[in-house]
């Protein structure tokens, strides 16, 4: 019965873990499949506020200066540098900047976003996420998103018309046009429709347009530039402190993943914790378990021992009879517990909701084999240390 005992708190460790490392990765997987790593910006614009005389008392009322897009300086020399570092695995730079898109009547505002496709399939791999069309982007051809294709009642090889609201004269200050239909903005062009993806965020798939690099310059005023550069790393969990020495090096503003989804990061710590305790409640009742019966064993087997100590039996056999006992109880339970989870992930993989999968590594197998065991020997010590101090004339004479 204790070995079942333990089988069935082994089995709940190994599923109920795997079940949260389940969901995490299929959060943490959702989140970055459809944005970058870290985020490389040009710091704030400020204003300049001259000092005041030694002798003179300033006082300042202070309206912060809106942020105009522009481009980030020496780009080219800081995409090279960073094309370097053996931190990130890959680096993007693209111009993103806020649109208009029209088709008849409908008019949408949308997100532009200009990139080199061979680059910033590294950081967002576009080709998975498309559900119609072509990966294409260059020569008039866009990709946009499938709610937005929705929105304004489009398929591969519609036309749009893309419009930023500037003139190519004003040096980037955003003057949205008043008459879209008639009065057009110099800067907007007439686009091809190459593919339709799907994220899976209903905000991107609804505001996203990808095109041509050097279009999307053209539309946002911006001839040559940037505004931002994608990054990727291997240790995602380490994107914060990478992020910041790379704002060191380049004296960009630096924005991680972690930064921009504190709440999702919360949320998973959380998660995390409540794994934690389950897995340490369930091993405290195993342990209990295993204790009790071994309680129960000692003094059963209490003239057994004092004939085995009678007999020249030492102490520290005795003590070691029991522990190997408990190891076990703890092995075998272990054995079985690690089939029925196996099970039971089986089960939630084939029959469960369609949402995740749940993955089962040999790692957490042996880690919780390997504490079950732990466990068996820390609670047969007290029976055992009992056990072994037994006196064997008075062991004997128990009846």
């Amino acid at each position: 019965m204790i070995t079942l005992g333990v089988a069935i708190g082994v089995a709940v460790i190994i599923f109920i873990t795997a079940l949260i490392q389940g969901l995490q990765t299929n959060l943490i997987d959702s989140t970055l499949g459809s944005q970058a790593h870290i985020r490389l910006v040009a710091p704030d614009e400020v204003n300049l506020i001259a000092p005041s005389a030694d002798d003179t008392l300033q006082l300042i009322q202070e309206d912060k200066r809106p942020q105009r897009l522009r481009s980030i300086n020496n780009w080219q020399q800081i995409t090279d540098t960073l094309d370097q570092l053996p931190l990130l695995t890959a680096v993007s730079p693209n111009v993103s900047g806020p649109g208009f898109v029209r088709r008849g009547e409908a008019l949408e505002s949308v997100i532009l976003v200009g990139t080199d496709l061979a680059r910033y399939q590294n950081i967002i791999p576009l080709d998975e996420y498309l559900i119609s069309g072509e990966l294409r982007v260059g020569a008039d051809n866009v990709l946009i998103g499938s709610e937005l294709a929705k929105d304004l009642g489009v398929e591969v090889g519609s036309k749009l018309r893309l419009d930023t609201g500037q003139d190519s004269g004003d040096n980037g200050n955003n003057n949205l046009s008043n008459n879209f239909g008639s009065n057009l903005s110099n800067n907007s062009a007439v686009v091809n429709i190459a593919g339709i993806f799907e994220l899976g965020v209903r905000e991107l798939d609804a505001r996203y347009v990808y095109l041509d690099l050097k279009q999307a310059q053209s539309l946002l005023n911006l001839p040559g530039g940037i505004t931002v550069i994608d990054l990727t790393v291997e240790d995602i969990f380490e994107a914060e402190e990478i992020a910041a020495q790379v704002g060191r090096l380049t004296s960009l503003q630096a924005e991680s993943w972690i930064e921009t989804n504190a709440q999702l990061l919360s949320g998973l710590t959380a998660q995390s914790l409540s794994s934690n305790m389950i897995v340490v409640f369930v091993a405290i009742s195993v342990a209990f378990g295993i204790a009790s019966v071994l309680s129960v064993s000692v003094v059963q087997r209490t003239r057994e021992i004092g004939i085995l100590r009678a007999m020249g039996a030492t102490r520290q056999k005795i003590l070691r009879i029991f522990l190997i006992q408990g190891a076990i109880f703890g092995l075998l339970g272990s054995i079985v517990g690690s089939g029925v989870s196996y099970v039971l992930v089986w089960s939630f993989n084939t029959f469960g909701p369609d949402i995740f999968t749940i993955p089962i590594s040999i790692n957490l197998i042996l880690v919780t084999m390997s504490l079950a065991t732990l466990t068996g020997v820390i609670a047969a010590a007290i029976p055992a240390r009992r056990a072994a101090a037994l006196d064997p004339v008075v062991a004997i004479r128990y009846v």
